[in-house]
């Protein structure tokens, strides 16, 4: 089984104008602007869009990512089950790519 840390790195790597970054805290920018991390907890935090965020947290009965006590209203944490399914979440992933702007 894999771990959540290669799940993400295999989703990261869909994409080629991304990156992964970070030592501590895995995570990936454009343009300078972060829209996904792996937590301490090996949770994926998505930056959505507003519509597609709506619609994720329905479809998969998720919720918004909770950091150091405070909620970041524009990050969904991804469910462990969606995160193993590198196809079906890679849409998600190109669509937190439009939310960093040019």
């Amino acid at each position: 089984m894999s771990t959540p840390l290669e799940l993400y790195e295999k989703l990261v790597a869909t994409n080629p104008n991304v990156e992964r970054k970070g030592a501590t805290v895995p995570y990936t920018s454009l343009n300078g602007h972060m829209f996904s991390y792996l937590s301490k907890e090996g949770k994926l935090e998505l930056r959505l869009p507003p519509a597609e965020r709506e619609a994720f947290l329905k479809k998969y009965k998720a919720k918004l990512c909770e950091a150091y006590g405070k909620v970041q209203p524009e990050y969904v944490e991804v469910p462990d089950a969606l995160l193993a399914s590198t196809p079906e979440l890679k849409k998600f992933s190109t669509a937190a790519t439009s939310t960093s702007p040019p």
